[in-house]
Protein backbone atom coordinates (compact mmCIF):
# COMPACT_ATOMS: atom_id res chain seq x y z
CA UNK A 1 0.00 0.00 0.00
CA UNK A 2 1.10 3.52 -0.99
CA UNK A 3 -0.30 6.46 -0.39
CA UNK A 4 0.43 10.10 -2.43
CA UNK A 5 -0.31 13.55 -1.56
CA UNK A 6 -1.17 15.42 -4.60
CA UNK A 7 -1.90 19.30 -4.32
CA UNK A 8 -3.69 20.19 -7.43
CA UNK A 9 -5.53 18.60 -10.32
CA UNK A 10 -2.64 18.92 -12.64
CA UNK A 11 -0.28 16.79 -10.25
CA UNK A 12 -3.63 14.07 -9.72
CA UNK A 13 -3.39 13.72 -13.92
CA UNK A 14 0.85 13.42 -13.49
CA UNK A 15 0.61 10.54 -10.73
CA UNK A 16 -1.70 8.82 -13.16
CA UNK A 17 0.23 9.63 -16.59
CA UNK A 18 2.99 8.03 -14.43
CA UNK A 19 1.05 5.15 -13.56
CA UNK A 20 -0.27 4.39 -17.06
CA UNK A 21 3.39 3.46 -18.27
CA UNK A 22 3.50 0.47 -16.19
CA UNK A 23 0.12 -0.88 -16.51
CA UNK A 24 -1.09 -3.42 -19.50
CA UNK A 25 -3.70 -5.25 -21.40
CA UNK A 26 -6.19 -6.58 -18.41
CA UNK A 27 -5.05 -4.63 -15.83
CA UNK A 28 -8.39 -3.50 -13.67
CA UNK A 29 -8.20 -0.26 -11.30
CA UNK A 30 -11.45 0.00 -9.00
CA UNK A 31 -11.57 3.89 -7.92
CA UNK A 32 -13.51 4.73 -4.43
CA UNK A 33 -14.22 8.10 -3.17
CA UNK A 34 -16.18 10.46 -2.67
CA UNK A 35 -17.91 13.12 -5.03
CA UNK A 36 -14.94 15.52 -6.16
CA UNK A 37 -12.43 13.75 -4.68
CA UNK A 38 -10.49 13.53 -8.19
CA UNK A 39 -11.52 9.95 -9.50
CA UNK A 40 -12.13 11.12 -13.61
CA UNK A 41 -9.09 13.64 -13.19
CA UNK A 42 -7.43 10.72 -12.20
CA UNK A 43 -8.88 8.75 -15.11
CA UNK A 44 -7.54 11.89 -17.55
CA UNK A 45 -4.50 11.83 -16.66
CA UNK A 46 -4.42 8.04 -17.37
CA UNK A 47 -5.80 8.37 -20.92
CA UNK A 48 -3.43 11.10 -21.29
CA UNK A 49 -0.45 8.96 -20.46
CA UNK A 50 -2.11 6.10 -22.99
CA UNK A 51 -2.42 8.72 -25.77
CA UNK A 52 -5.82 9.42 -25.53
CA UNK A 53 -6.71 13.23 -25.47
CA UNK A 54 -8.00 13.99 -22.33
CA UNK A 55 -10.95 16.32 -22.92
CA UNK A 56 -12.03 13.21 -24.51
CA UNK A 57 -12.45 11.47 -20.99
CA UNK A 58 -16.17 12.49 -19.67
CA UNK A 59 -17.81 11.11 -16.58
CA UNK A 60 -20.07 8.32 -18.59
CA UNK A 61 -22.71 8.73 -15.12
CA UNK A 62 -25.23 8.27 -17.93
CA UNK A 63 -24.37 5.44 -19.82
CA UNK A 64 -22.05 3.45 -17.32
CA UNK A 65 -19.53 3.01 -19.35
CA UNK A 66 -16.90 4.82 -22.59
CA UNK A 67 -14.44 3.16 -24.28
CA UNK A 68 -11.10 5.42 -25.47
CA UNK A 69 -9.01 4.29 -28.16
CA UNK A 70 -5.18 4.64 -27.02
CA UNK A 71 -1.92 2.85 -27.13
CA UNK A 72 -3.41 0.57 -24.46
CA UNK A 73 -7.34 0.85 -25.61
CA UNK A 74 -9.39 2.36 -22.34
CA UNK A 75 -12.51 1.12 -20.69
CA UNK A 76 -14.09 3.18 -18.32
CA UNK A 77 -17.20 2.62 -16.10
CA UNK A 78 -18.76 4.99 -13.46
CA UNK A 79 -21.10 3.53 -11.68
CA UNK A 80 -22.55 6.35 -9.50
CA UNK A 81 -25.85 6.08 -10.90
CA UNK A 82 -25.32 1.91 -11.18
CA UNK A 83 -29.11 1.30 -8.42
CA UNK A 84 -28.96 -2.77 -9.13
CA UNK A 85 -26.39 -5.18 -9.21
CA UNK A 86 -28.20 -6.79 -12.18
CA UNK A 87 -27.10 -3.27 -14.43
CA UNK A 88 -23.83 -4.08 -14.59
CA UNK A 89 -23.85 -7.95 -14.81
CA UNK A 90 -25.92 -6.99 -18.13
CA UNK A 91 -22.76 -4.74 -19.33
CA UNK A 92 -21.15 -8.47 -20.21
CA UNK A 93 -18.21 -6.68 -17.64
CA UNK A 94 -15.99 -9.43 -18.20
CA UNK A 95 -14.85 -8.81 -21.49
CA UNK A 96 -13.94 -5.66 -20.24
CA UNK A 97 -12.14 -7.24 -17.33
CA UNK A 98 -10.32 -9.97 -19.65
CA UNK A 99 -10.33 -8.16 -22.67
CA UNK A 100 -7.29 -5.96 -24.76
CA UNK A 101 -7.42 -2.95 -22.64
CA UNK A 102 -7.61 -1.52 -19.41
CA UNK A 103 -10.82 -1.34 -17.56
CA UNK A 104 -11.23 1.77 -14.23
CA UNK A 105 -14.29 1.47 -12.19
CA UNK A 106 -15.57 5.04 -10.37
CA UNK A 107 -17.56 3.76 -7.31
CA UNK A 108 -15.87 0.02 -7.51
CA UNK A 109 -17.25 -0.58 -4.33
CA UNK A 110 -20.03 -0.93 -5.63
CA UNK A 111 -19.31 -4.76 -7.41
CA UNK A 112 -16.51 -5.21 -4.74
CA UNK A 113 -17.52 -9.08 -5.89
CA UNK A 114 -17.01 -8.69 -8.92
CA UNK A 115 -13.44 -7.25 -8.74
CA UNK A 116 -10.45 -9.40 -9.62
CA UNK A 117 -8.23 -10.16 -6.80
CA UNK A 118 -5.81 -8.56 -9.06
CA UNK A 119 -7.68 -5.47 -9.10
CA UNK A 120 -5.10 -2.02 -8.57
CA UNK A 121 -7.36 -0.40 -5.45
CA UNK A 122 -6.96 3.61 -5.44
CA UNK A 123 -8.67 5.86 -2.83
CA UNK A 124 -9.27 9.18 -3.23
CA UNK A 125 -9.72 11.14 0.16
CA UNK A 126 -10.47 15.22 -0.17
CA UNK A 127 -7.94 17.15 2.45
CA UNK A 128 -9.25 20.36 1.38
CA UNK A 129 -10.13 21.95 -1.62
CA UNK A 130 -7.21 21.14 -3.91
CA UNK A 131 -5.02 18.41 -1.60
CA UNK A 132 -5.92 14.75 -1.87
CA UNK A 133 -4.69 11.69 -0.54
CA UNK A 134 -4.41 8.79 -2.80
CA UNK A 135 -3.69 5.51 -1.92
CA UNK A 136 -2.86 2.66 -4.38
CA UNK A 137 -3.44 -1.39 -3.27
CA UNK A 138 -3.14 -4.44 -4.98
CA UNK A 139 -2.62 -7.94 -4.38
CA UNK A 140 -0.84 -8.76 -7.44
CA UNK A 141 3.17 -8.28 -7.40
CA UNK A 142 3.51 -7.14 -10.52
CA UNK A 143 1.21 -4.08 -9.21
CA UNK A 144 3.08 -4.01 -6.04
CA UNK A 145 6.09 -2.71 -8.19
CA UNK A 146 4.38 -0.69 -10.12
CA UNK A 147 3.03 1.19 -6.99
CA UNK A 148 6.28 1.21 -5.27
CA UNK A 149 7.70 3.11 -8.01
CA UNK A 150 5.17 5.77 -8.19
CA UNK A 151 5.65 8.96 -6.47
Amino acid sequence: MKTITSLSINQTKEIARRLSSGLKEKDVLGLVGDLGSGKTTFIKGLASGLGIKEERVISPSFVLIREYKGRIPLYHFDLYRLNYIEEFELLDYKRYFYGDGITCIEWAEKIEDFLPDSCLRIKFEIIDKDKRDITFYSKDNYLKRIIKGLR
